[in-house]
């Protein structure tokens, strides 16, 4: 239902959901994110034991400008831990996001960090209405997109005076990196109880991120870090990577207080997503990805309608031992057999003729090196999976 969506956002967000009225007359949308279906699941089922740990792989909608990386139908992988406020619980986000992009292959990223209390602390010591905070975070979440004049220009176009705008920005633009930074903005912040919290949490989480593997050089305070979502209430990360230039590929942060909008027992909340779309663009600009374009490991070829059977159980032999096996639907010329699995990306090729069943022999084609070598039927299974491994 769109009442399940609605207002929980903020105003950028709120334009990017599809929103319409179903055959029976109810007002329903497309979810946006899924952190606001998994609040409302922990709501209506109290008696899940705490602290709960899920992830989840699901498509979410947003009537956004569709341009590289960015579409409107696109697939989450989100991590969330629900019913605990301890620092360790966001550190183990973020080492997850971390892990994953290193499993995957990315070396040069950095994992931005920031609290909202921080920013809180920022706009309470500049005398800022604290009911615009929203969307001052909002406008601070482009700073990357549209630099630091055009933050500024945005500010002064809602209201917010020069002065005001000025000693903000300033803050967030202290030249200095890691605990010095720290150390400045918690003397500017000494008489900001909220904000001194938030710096504190940085600090623990950093201690915690050093003890799960987390290398230093991956990861660092940013207090230009806003994330434009107003639910967010304490620690807010993203990961972006320093090439491509493609936004970021991880974010998330801690969302205490949106479990209590569904449920009088609320519960604390923190969470990372992990944009699946984003992460194939940027492996398939660095050449990540393999230019197979097919699941398919191994093509098997048929000769003639005669050695169709003996091809087929050559593929089910295949399939039976966990090898995604092609066999070709029609018999032809064996080039031309070659030619598609080639052009498919398939690296290895079963020739299966006269030849080869007469002598009980299968010829076993790698077609990345361009060899070929015949094995017994017994053996074909262990020389297919060694080709497959020397390969990767």
């Amino acid at each position: 239902y769109l009442e399940t969506l609605e207002g929980k956002y903020g105003q950028e967000g709120e334009k990017l959901i599809y929103k319409f009225t179903d055959h029976g007359g109810r007002k329903i949308a497309l979810r946006y994110d899924l952190t606001i279906p998994l609040s409302r699941v922990i709501a209506m089922y109290p008696e899940i034991i705490k602290p709960f740990k899920r992830y989840q792989i699901a498509p979410v909608w947003r009537a956004d400008r569709p341009q590289k990386g960015r579409y409107r139908e696109f697939f989450q992988c989100d991590v969330d831990i629900i019913g605990s406020k301890s620092m360790l619980c966001d550190a183990e986000v973020i080492a997850v996001g971390y892990h994953c992009l290193k499993k995957i292959g990315f070396n040069d990223f950095i994992i931005k960090i920031n609290n909202r209390k921080v920013l809180n602390g920022i706009v309470n010591l500049m005398g800022i209405d604290e009911n615009k905070n929203h969307i001052l975070f909002r406008i601070i979440d482009k700073l990357d997109k549209i630099g630091i004049k055009g933050v500024e220009n945005e500010l002064m176009d809602t209201d917010f005076s020069r002065d005001k705008i000025s000693g903000f920005l300033n803050l967030l633009q202290i030249e200095k990196k890691g605990d010095e930074l720290l150390f400045e903005l918690e003397n500017k912040l000494e008489s900001i109880p909220q904000g001194l919290e938030g710096i504190k949490e940085i600090r623990e989480i950093s201690n915690y991120l050093a003890g799960m593997g987390v290398e230093a050089g991956h990861y660092e305070f940013d207090p230009t870090l806003a994330r434009g979502l107003d639910y967010y209430t304490g620690p807010i990360f993203e990961a972006v990577l320093k090439r491509p230039k493609i936004g970021s590929i991880i974010a998330g942060g801690r969302y205490d207080n949106l479990i209590e909008i569904f449920s009088k027992q609320g519960s604390p909340a923190t969470g990372i997503s992990i944009g699946l779309e984003r992460i194939i663009t940027a492996m398939e600009e660095l050449g990540m990805l393999p230019l197979s374009s097919t699941v398919s490991r191994v093509f098997v070829t048929v000769f003639s309608r005669e050695t169709t059977r003996h091809s087929l159980a050559v593929a089910s032999q295949l399939r039976l031992s966990g090898i995604n096996t092609e066999v070709a639907l029609k018999e032809g010329k064996l080039s031309k057999q070659l030619t598609y699995a080639n052009n498919k990306g398939i690296p290895v090729c079963i020739i299966v003729g006269p030849d080869e069943i007469g002598s009980g022999k299968i010829v076993i084609k790698d077609m990345i090196n361009n060899r070929q070598e015949e094995t017994s039927s017994d053996n074909l299974i262990n020389r297919v999976e060694k080709i497959l491994e020397n390969n990767v």
